[in-house]
């Protein structure tokens, strides 16, 4: 696996503790990464289980897992990408929390790797259209993208 993909970035995100809990900023509109704001939802995925592959024509995505620890996943298959080719893996979860961009046209997906249900919340650029979806998927197990998710132990 290669180190880039053309687009993605992460946001390390800071933990502000007390004696009543926790606090977070996933992410502001005054980010350097932000795009725009189209919606906010929460998607799990129960132990091992994954959910892979799509990817978007027109939105950019944002995700972070908040709860349990994900294997979120990458590939660029964009045709006359400097990265095409290139994957990027991240283990993701509360001992690494990161905020992920996934630009347009970049295939993604993620595993669940703790043994607790992983709660993943995505921010999409864009509002999800059930008429018309802004998503193009593949099987998690497709021989056109060069990944073999591990298997449950």
């Amino acid at each position: 696996m290669l180190d880039k993909i053309d687009g993605v970035s992460t946001k390390k995100l800071v933990v502000h503790p007390d004696n009543r809990g926790r606090l977070f900023e996933i992410l502001r509109c005054d980010d350097a990464i932000f795009n725009r704001f189209g919606q906010v939802y929460l998607t799990t995925a129960y132990p091992g289980i994954i959910k892979a592959w799509h990817y978007h024509k027109v939105q950019t995505d944002y995700f972070c897992c908040i709860q349990g620890k994900a294997r979120l996943v990458l590939y660029d298959a964009r045709q006359g990408s400097a990265t095409m080719g290139n994957i990027l893996e991240f283990i993701i979860g509360p001992e690494n929390l990161m905020l992920v961009t996934i630009p347009p046209e970049v295939y993604h997906g993620f595993q669940c790797v703790s043994e607790i249900e992983a709660l993943m919340i995505n921010i999409p650029t864009e509002p999800y259209n059930p008429e018309k979806p802004d998503e193009y998927r593949i099987d998690e197990y497709s021989a056109d993208i060069p990944y073999t998710w591990p298997k449950k132990d």
